[in-house]
């Protein structure tokens, strides 16, 4: 609970109401400011083509069109990141979470820009998903991170198994 406690209860963490208002901003621009704005959305209507190439551009490995659409559609929650400049909009961070809809919940698929890294916009996107699965009273959540994130991740209060990796895979021949 102590992860919990030092997540929320900072000031830079994004409460879960404040999403629709989010939401709204990013599909019903009316400004047309020509001062960049971060904007998160839940919504599912992602372009599929937009995501890869979001994907290329930290060297991804190309995947199936089809399957990141299914991946997407039977997501229980996707957060997407925007950099907004009048209504013009550019999808600069991406992920998504699995869940049992009840105690537990897999975030996966966390990707942001190279050009906008290393500026708190991925603490804050993480913050913003954690926040939302909270919101559903989701108590449990993990993910799996390649070593050279995983100290991004300790940051946030994620810790390594401490009991050992329970986890276990099966992959095809």
């Amino acid at each position: 609970m102590v992860f919990w406690k030092k997540l929320f209860s900072s000031s830079d963490a994004v409460d879960a109401s404040e999403s629709t208002r989010l939401k709204e901003d990013l599909f019903n621009l009316d400004n047309d400011s020509s001062q960049p704005q971060i904007i998160f959305s839940t919504e599912k209507d992602i372009d599929f083509y937009e995501l890869e190439e979001l994907c290329d551009r930290v060297g991804w490995a190309r995947r199936p069109l089809r399957k990141v659409k299914k991946a997407i559609e039977h997501s229980f929650l996707v957060v997407s990141m925007w950099e907004v400049t009048g209504k013009k909009r550019r999808l600069i961070g991406f992920a998504r979470a699995t869940s049992d809809h009840a105690f537990n919940a897999t975030i996966w698929d966390v990707v942001v820009d190279p050009k906008f890294q290393s500026r708190g916009l991925g603490k804050a996107m993480m913050k913003y998903a954690i926040a939302q699965l909270r919101s559903a009273d989701i108590s449990n959540i993990t993910l799996f991170a390649d070593p050279q994130v995983v100290k991004f991740y300790q940051r946030l209060g994620f810790i390594l198994d401490p009991e050992g990796i329970k986890g276990m895979f099966w992959y095809p021949d």
